[in-house]
């Protein structure tokens, strides 16, 4: 059976938010600005004592949805907020869609956009007439209900594997807090070095899209910024390049434990884009507007890591954007990293490397909910659940 299709706009209307001067965002306020940088993360947020009409702002349970760079749907579950520009609020027809089900829809619709737009662009957004005129399977109401409680279901089991996953991560970043101190401020008063002293660091090579080949036993992988997600590389979308054509690019080549950053549109809805080269992932070759960075020593690795992915490079990165911003080469290499002693750099890499032998268990277990949580969406969009 296949459900009826129906468009978007006739189901739901699509609130513009509102753009903000960087003089209205304040340090501190009576509302949360609620930004595509944070829409999934509590971090860095900016403030307003601005009293808007009720439209511009939302409150717990309003169904939202980011359209630009790090987008998709999203229950709000916070305090009242006002939401930006780059955010939408989705005022449904009770009567014709469920919000939990509209919620999943859209979820699953923001891979079907991906496709569309090439998951190779850094650029990826969709126009609000565009979104309006997107057709959704549109069952009966109370099928709707049915089919929103399994998947809310086989969605608390997915994230319940993902939240074991960020525990591990909040855990590395208070380990890293109570030895070293906020980089954001240094209370300890450490030395620092920009990171081109610390490290090699390059970016990639400006392989021609027009000579991508297809994949053969006399290609490699190239590693693009679509290739690379928060914690991991993802090869779902992959190009590829002739073994013959390598000359004089020795440099390029990764290899394990190379950490990997996407230098356009860093930050996702899940994080920054930043991970480690693993064995699975070579060889592969590096794409320009992607970073490798590359230690002399496995603990220097691990301080660099943990120090780029903290609030501290954010503002390094963009210290008064309200957008997700573009890294440059410049602010990459001069991004500050704590000269600390050897013996606390080895203490802190050893417990990095512990935890992270329990993260690959968890992240196995995550990528087993996920495709089953995949499973049961299809079935139930196509009406066989």
């Amino acid at each position: 059976m296949n459900w009826p299709l129906v468009k978007l706009g006739d189901v739901c209307t699509l609130l513009n938010g509102r753009a903000y001067k960087k003089d209205e965002l304040l340090q501190d306020g009576k509302y949360p600005v609620l930004r595509v940088g944070n829409f999934f993360s509590n971090r860095e947020w900016y403030y307003s004592d601005l009293e808007l009409p009720e439209k511009n702002y939302c409150e717990r349970g309003d169904l939202l949805y980011a359209w630009s760079a790090s987008f998709g749907p999203r229950i709000w579950d916070g305090c009242k907020v006002i939401y930006h520009y780059h955010i939408w609020k989705v005022e449904i027809d009770e009567s014709k869609v469920d919000k939990n089900y509209l919620c999943h829809v859209l979820e699953k619709d923001v891979e079907d956009i991906k496709r569309e737009q090439g998951t190779g662009s850094t650029m990826i957004h969709v126009t609000k007439t565009a979104m309006e005129n997107r057709e959704i399977p549109l069952p009966p109401l109370a099928e709707q209900k049915r089919i929103a409680v399994i998947l809310d279901k086989a969605d608390a089991l997915r994230r319940k594997r993902q939240q074991a996953i960020d525990l591990a991560d909040q855990f590395l970043r208070s380990v890293f807090l109570e030895m070293f101190g906020d980089p954001v401020t240094n209370p300890m008063g450490w030395p620092t070095k920009p990171l081109s002293q610390m490290a090699s660091v390059i970016t990639g090579y400006p392989f021609k899209s027009s000579d991508y080949i297809e994949e053969s036993k006399g290609t490699v992988r190239l590693c693009r910024g679509a290739n690379v997600l928060p914690g991991a590389l993802d090869w779902k979308d992959t190009r590829f390049w002739s073994r013959d054509r390598l000359d004089g690019l020795d440099d390029y080549l990764l290899e394990q434990g190379d950490i990997i950053l996407a230098m356009d549109r860093p930050w996702i809805s899940s994080g920054l884009k930043v991970c480690h080269a693993e064995v699975s992932d070579i060889p592969t070759y590096l794409v320009q507007r992607v970073a490798r960075i590359r230690a002399g020593t496995q603990s220097m690795q691990d301080l660099i890591y943990a120090s780029i992915d903290s609030v501290a490079f954010e503002r390094h990165c963009c210290p008064t954007e309200t957008t997700i911003p573009h890294i440059s080469p410049v602010e990459l290499k001069a991004f500050p990293i704590f000269d600390v002693p050897a013996d606390l750099l080895e203490r802190f890499s050893r417990v990095v490397r512990t935890s992270l032998r329990k993260t690959k268990s968890f992240a196995f277990a995550e990528d087993q909910s996920e495709v089953l949580f995949s499973s049961i969406s299809q079935q139930a969009f196509r009406g066989d659940l």
